[in-house]
This record gives structure tokens, C-alpha cells and sequence, in this order.
């Protein structure tokens, strides 16, 4: 790998790195002791109380899905950390790198571990924010900045959306708590708000991780440090998604819509995923491409939703994460000892990278599904859920048999091509890397064999509590093993390598009739995305030039119209306006103080309007303000007037100031538009008018009313209410209304002590 800036020269990265490997470790052997209740069917809740008002709480569910996944965020990211100590633990960037991968693993442990809706997507973000850092690590290239944007921009809109459908399903289920909602699933799926709960859910799950057709930003992620892909593909954040329809599965599955919507995506993102990764020739490519893959068969068989579908999803899950961390790993070993990750450079590397060789050809055939890894165990639990399905069964095998067999071609593009023949140049001279960095693959690779011969062991541990929690069935009998006899799935598996061997023999021609398909085919995601950008910069420049014009007359015209849009349509939509009022008996009411006051404040109106003069409509719109503050008087509010009356003096001392350096109005030039501005000021006023008359048809609710006359004296000790309110319940708005208005006084007295253009204030002209 190619360092960048003046090497820094640490032990296994100093102490940056000894304490990246002791954190997950440390998690890793916490987490141990939860292995045996949970695999005697017991979930462990742990909380506290986050914010109590809005029904947040930070609480953490410990099920077979959740242990399962933090077993192998924490064991995984171990080992990466310490392959990450040798790999860039001379970087002088490495204790950053650090922080960032110590952010991302946090991140995936909330996320995962979550007990409360809203915890769980403060963690989902974490995820999005600190992969954006690492993606973009090596920020002094473009395409890392490109990439790392990218998948903000994909995964954070989607996270947008997985936060709508969150709050409606809160309020659905009456309750923001997973172990409560996921109990209701019958009242979830009966309600009118199902089917946009599904959809907002399923546009986070996919963006996160990378369904067709928000699949092109994964392979693009490749742009970050190996240690970060490992980690990426194999244990974290693409697995976000998939966890999420996993844990949704009890509540939101079951029905047409959840099935046919990850059946059909995961489907087609598993065998067109496939075909893309034989056609690289980087093989951090092909193996960005086998994790599309992998997601969308996981994708598949939570959609599928039977039993047997869930305990396939769940052994492929765990089977995936062994062999692409390692396989992830073992290409970046070869990377920093060759220089190179070109399949048709690389060659006969087996005998200058035996323990490389060793651990990536394992895990190759766990990827292939050979036995005994643990790969064929996965892969034939797949064939036999999707051969038991009674909907969709010719579909959801051939997808996976497609697969299987391009996942097979893979492997040997991966691991038989560079390490076996002739050794071929490269770049730098091969040989095997430091401990540090192959023990990873190794540990990987013995355990994709062990779970492979034992496959009792992951069954109990792993396999079994995950199925019970994701298929909401705590009586189901999950049963694993590599071999018993011969049926369809066998035969399937059989024929799944002879295809794969074909493929693989034809692998090289096939790579260019690909090439050449998918150079003819029009639609290309990744350059449609940049004219994505294109479009939504032209969109936005456009919408300035209109919006931000730089005239304030326009600016308050626009914000008025909006108002009067916003407001008048509400009306509509609501049917307020269906409301009788008896305006003789009202008016019969009014003093002669009332229609002296309703005629001081229109008096000032109207001169406001008709005047050419800044100083006078500037006094006259005081005017209107002092009958304002002499309303609040008539009705018994002496503190809000004075407040009134403090405002208006300071707005008239302040502006007429300003005005002493402003021109006379053009009441000409102006007078083309004063009749559009005075018909959108009377339509404002009037539909004000209209809501405030509404509001007094109906019955006022005083639950906020009695709350404060009851609360004011024994908690606040106040009995003037609105002080009270003012200072002690609403503290923080008025201390934050008091600083805006400090802040606007200071920028006030630096512009008019300044003066206009440069010229001394003493010479200005009197423009008034």
C-alpha cells in the first residue's frame, strides 16, 4: 500500500494500536457470557431512561439476532484491528484511522444491541457518519472523497426515511421499545399505516445495504483502507440493512408486500451482482461484488420468511462473515507485499505466501460451498428452504443456484488464479507477510473448517437462538449438519460445482463478453449518479437565482406569499372556514376606547402604506405597534404591553437611524407594484383573521393553562404566570430569545457607527 507523508515509526502502531485490538477483545469476551441463556431461549433486557417524556430509553436487547451479530462485530473487528497495526500502523494518519474504526465499531454495537427505536437509529447514523470518514480516509485523493460522499448521500437519505417510518410505527405500536413492538405484529400489519411503515423501513434497510438499485455505492466503498473493506463486508455496516429486515421480520412480515418486495430485490441483486464480480479484474472488485451478492440472498430468504428460510439466512450470515472478512484480508496482504490486485498480473504466489495461501484458500472454498467448510453447510440449507417454499420456490433456488455457481468461478478468480502457477513479476518483490496481518485469515479459515466438521457448535451458539428471534418461534427445532444423505439440495450442490467449474475454465473470455455488454448497456448507475448531482446543483442554482435575488422587497414578498399559501390552503384541506359567527351581537360589545384604538392602529396602516417617506412610515408603523401594546392593556396584560412598547421604541429609535442614510421612497417607480403588495398584505391579514375566529369557535383546550396556574407558585414559586412561564418553565427559549436580541443589537450599533462606502459619516448627505 502506498504510504503517504513522512512515516511515523511506532510498535504495532504505539499505543493507538494495542488499545484497538484490547477494545473489541474486551467486548468480545463480555458478550461470552451471554451465550448460554440465550441459547436456552432466554433474551436478556437491559435499560435505563434516556429522555422519559418522549418514551426514549436507552435499552439494550440481547436475543439470538443481536448476540449473534455482536459476536462477530467485536471478534472480527479484533482481528482486524491488529491486521490494521501492520498494515497502517506507520501511517502518520493511523491514530485518527483508529478513532474513526473505534466510532464505526460503537456505531454497529448500538445499532445491533438497541432495544429502543430512536437509540437504534442515533447508532444507525454513527454507522453512516464514521463509514464516511473512513471511506474517506485518504482524503488527498478524489476518488476517496467521491466515494465517501457517495455513500453518505445514499445511506443518509435512506436514513431519513428509516427515521419517518420509525416514528410511525412508534406511534403505531404505542411504543418506541423493540421487545414491546415486536409482540404486536397482527395489530402492525392490520393498520392503514402499514403499508408506508413497510416502504420507509425497506428504503433504509436497502440504501444501507445496497439492494438494486442503491447497489452501485458498496463497490465504490473499495476507495477506503482494506482493514476498513474487511471490516465493511463482512461484519458491519452493509450488514445494517440486513439486520434491520431481520428484526422488523416478526412485526412487518408475514404479508404479500414485505415478501414480494425482498424476494424480488434480494433475488435480483444476487445473481446480477454475481455476474458483475466475475468481469473485474481487481479482485478487491470481485470481492466487493460477492458481498452485493451475499446481501441480496440474505435479503431473499428474510423475505421468504419461513422457518427453514430463516435458519438458511441465519447460517449464511455467520458462514459469510468468516470467509469475506478473510478473504478481504488476505488480498490486502497481497496488495502490500506486490504492489498489485490485478488478477492478470498476480501469479504463483503460493510459494512466497504460504500462510496467506492457506488462510484465503479456506476461506475461497467456504465461498465455493466445498465440504466440509462450513460454506456447504450454508449453501445447502439455502437450496433446502428455497426448494420448500410454496410461493416463489423456482425463483428463490434458481437465484441462489445461479450464485453458487458465479460465486464458485469467483473463489478461483480470488485465490486459485494469483497464488497457483508460474510466479509471475509484480511490481514489488512477493513475500509473506508479518504475523499480525496473516493470523487473521488463519483463525478465520480454522473456524469456517471447525463450524464446518462441528457444525453443533454453531448451531447451539448461533444459528438456533438467531432463527428463534427473527422467525418469532421459540419452539422451532433448528438442526444442522454437513451431510446425512442424498436429496435434491445434494444434487443441486453437485451440479452447483460442475457449473462453476465450467465457468471458471471459460472465466477469462466470459469477463470480456461481459465487459463488452456492459459497456453497450445505456444505463450505468455510477456515472447516472454524477448526473444526478448534475441535475440537483442545476436545480438548486436555478431555484437561487429566483429565490435569492438579492432584493429584500422580494424576499418578504416570497416569504408573505408562502404564508398566504400555506395558510389558505390549510383552510381548504381542513374545512375550517365552515363556521357561522353573529358579528352583530360581537360588535355590540365594542367601547368607544376599542373603535378609538381600531382606528388609531388602521390610521397607521394606511399611512404606512401610502407614504414616500422612510421616517414617517417607520413612525407610523409605531403607531400601529402602540395600539397594539394599548390593546394588551385594555385586556389585562400590563407586562406584554410594556414589552410591546420597549420593542417598538427600540425598532423605531434603530430603523429611523438607519433611515437617515437611505434615499426618499420612489413613490412613482413604486407605484406599479404597491397594489400587488397591498392586495398579499390584506390577503394575510385576512386569513389570519379567519384562523383566529376559527380558533374561537372551538373549545379551547387548557390542559397546558392548568397545568401552569396549578404548577406556577409550588414548583416556580411566581404567582405573575407569564413570568413564570417566561423565566422558569421555558428558561432555555428565553435565554435564547434574549441572546438573538443582544446579537442583532450589537450587529445593529456596528452598522450605524460604520459609515456607507467608505465616506466619513459628518459628510454624508441628509437624505431624509
Amino acid at each position: 500500500m502506498a504510504k503517504t507523508g513522512a512515516e511515523v515509526p511506532r510498535v504495532y502502531g504505539g499505543p493507538a494500536g494495542w488499545i484497538s485490538v484490547a477494545i473489541p477483545a474486551a467486548i468480545f469476551a463480555f458478550m461470552l457470557q451471554f451465550v448460554a441463556p440465550v441459547a436456552a431461549g432466554q433474551p436478556v433486557l437491559l435499560g435505563l431512561d434516556w429522555v422519559p417524556s418522549m418514551d426514549i430509553r436507552l435499552s439494550v436487547l440481547i436475543d439470538g439476532l443481536s448476540l449473534t451479530f455482536a459476536l462477530l462485530i467485536s471478534g472480527i473487528g479484533m482481528l482486524v484491528t491488529l491486521y490494521s497495526t501492520k498494515y497502517l500502523g506507520t501511517h502518520p494518519e493511523y491514530p485518527r484511522f483508529v478513532l474513526f474504526l473505534m466510532l464505526f465499531m460503537v456505531g454497529m454495537l448500538g445499532l445491533v444491541l438497541a432495544d429502543n427505536l430512536i437509540a437504534l437509529f442515533v447508532f444507525w447514523e454513527i454507522t453512516t457518519i464514521s463509514s464516511y470518514l473512513l471511506i474517506g480516509f485518504s482524503s488527498d485523493e478524489a476518488k476517496s472523497r467521491r466515494s465517501a460522499l457517495q455513500a453518505l448521500l445514499v445511506t443518509g437519505t435512506g436514513g431519513l426515511a428509516l427515521l419517518a417510518g420509525m416514528i410511525l410505527l412508534g406511534n403505531v405500536a404505542g411504543s418506541f421499545e423493540l421487545s414491546v413492538i415486536l409482540q404486536q405484529g397482527d395489530a402492525i400489519r392490520a393498520h392503514p399505516l402499514y403499508v408506508p411503515i413497510v416502504i420507509l423501513f425497506l428504503a433504509g434497510a436497502f440504501t444501507k445495504s445496497a439492494q438494486f438499485p442503491f447497489h452501485f455505492w458498496l463497490p465504490n466503498a473499495m476507495a477506503a483502507p482494506t482493514p476498513v473493506s474487511a471490516y465493511l463486508h463482512s461484519a458491519t455496516m452493509v450488514k445494517g440493512g440486513v439486520y434491520l429486515m431481520a428484526r422488523m421480520n416478526p412485526a412487518l412480515g408475514e404479508t404479500d408486500l414485505w415478501f414480494w418486495a425482498l424476494v424480488i430485490a434480494g433475488g435480483f441483486t444476487t445473481v446480477f451482482a454475481s455476474i458483475l464480480a466475475v468481469r473485474q479484474t481487481d479482485i478487491k472488485q470481485v470481492l466487493a461484488y460477492t458481498t452485493l451478492m451475499a446481501l441480496g440472498a440474505l435479503t431473499l430468504f428474510i423475505g421468504a420468511g419461513t422457518a427453514d428460510a430463516i435458519k438458511g439466512m441465519m447460517t449464511f450470515l455467520v458462514v459469510h462473515s468468516l470467509y469475506k472478512a478473510a478473504l478481504f484480508l488476505m488480498i490486502g496482504i497481497v496488495d502490500h507485499e506486490t504492489g498489485t490486485r490485478d488478477v492478470d498480473t498476480l501469479r504463483g504466489l503460493g510459494r512466497k505466501m504460504p500462510l496467506t495461501f492457506l488462510g484465503g484458500a479456506i476461506a475461497a472454498l467456504s465461498m465455493a460451498g466445498i465440504p466440509p467448510l462450513v460454506g456447504f453447510i450454508g449453501k445447502e440449507f439455502l437450496y433446502k428452504a428455497g426448494l420448500g417454499l410454496d410461493t416463489a420456490s423456482l425463483w428463490v433456488t434458481g437465484c441462489i443456484f445461479a450464485a453458487s455457481a458465479l460465486m464458485f468461478v469467483a473463489a478461483g478468480i480470488s485465490v486459485l488464479r494469483p497464488f497457483t502457477g508460474k510466479l509471475a513479476p509484480t511490481p514489488q518483490a512477493p513475500h509473506e507477510g508479518p504475523w499480525a496481518m496473516w493470523i487473521g485469515p488463519l483463525l478465520l479459515g480454522a473456524f469456517s473448517l471447525g463450524f464446518g466438521l462441528f457444525p453443533d457448535t454453531i448451531e447451539a451458539w448461533l444459528v438456533a437462538p438467531g432463527t428463534w428471534a427473527v422467525y418469532g418461534d421459540y419452539g422451532y427445532s433448528v438442526d444442522l449438519y454437513l451431510f446425512r444423505e442424498v436429496n435434491a439440495a445434494f444434487l443441486l450442490s453437485l451440479a452447483t460445482f460442475a457449473t462453476g467449474a465450467v465457468l471458471y475454465a471459460v472465466h477469462r473470455p466470459m469477463r470480456d463478453r461481459l465487459g463488452r455488454l456492459f459497456e453497450a448497456n445505456p444505463i450505468k448507475f455510477d456515472p447516472g449518479w454524477d448526473r444526478v448531482l448534475d441535475g440537483l446543483k442545476a436545480l438548486a442554482a436555478w431555484q437561487t437565482n429566483i429565490l435569492q435575488s438579492g432584493v429584500l422587497q422580494r424576499y418578504i414578498f416570497t416569504i408573505f406569499l408562502t404564508l398566504a399559501v400555506g395558510i389558505g390552503a390549510t383552510l381548504w384541506a381542513r374545512d375550517v372556514l365552515n363556521f357561522s359567527v353573529d358579528w352583530t351581537g360581537d360588535l355590540d360589545g365594542l367601547l368607544f376606547k376599542h373603535w378609538a384604538v381600531l382606528i388609531f392602529i388602521t390610521s397607521g396602516a394606511i399611512l404606512t402604506a401610502l407614504t414616500s417617506s422612510r421616517m414617517t412610515a417607520i413612525a407610523a408603523l409605531g403607531v400601529v405597534g402602540i395600539g397594539v401594546a394599548l390593546i394588551f392593556i385594555m385586556f389585562s396584560a400590563p407586562d406584554v404591553a410594556i414589552t410591546q412598547l420597549l420593542v417598538e421604541t427600540l425598532v423605531v429609535v434603530l430603523v429611523a437611524v438607519a433611515m437617515l442614510k437611505l434615499p426618499h421612497l420612489g413613490l412613482a417607480k413604486d407605484r406599479g407594484r404597491r397594489p400587488v403588495h397591498a392586495a398579499l398584505a390584506g390577503t394575510v391579514g385576512v386569513l389570519v383573521t379567519l384562523v383566529m375566529v376559527a380558533v374561537l369557535q372551538g373549545d379551547i383546550d387548557r390542559r397546558i393553562t392548568d397545568y401552569f396556574e396549578v404548577a406556577s407558585w409550588p414548583e416556580a414559586y411566581g404567582r405573575n404566570i407569564v413570568n413564570v412561564i417566561l423565566v422558569d418553565f421555558r428558561a432555555i427559549d428565553t435565554f435564547g430569545e434574549i441572546a438573538v436580541v443582544v446579537i442583532a443589537a450589537l450587529a445593529a450599533y456596528a452598522l450605524l457607527r460604520g459609515t456607507r462606502y467608505g465616506a466619513p459619516a459628518d459628510k454624508e448627505e441628509d437624505r431624509t
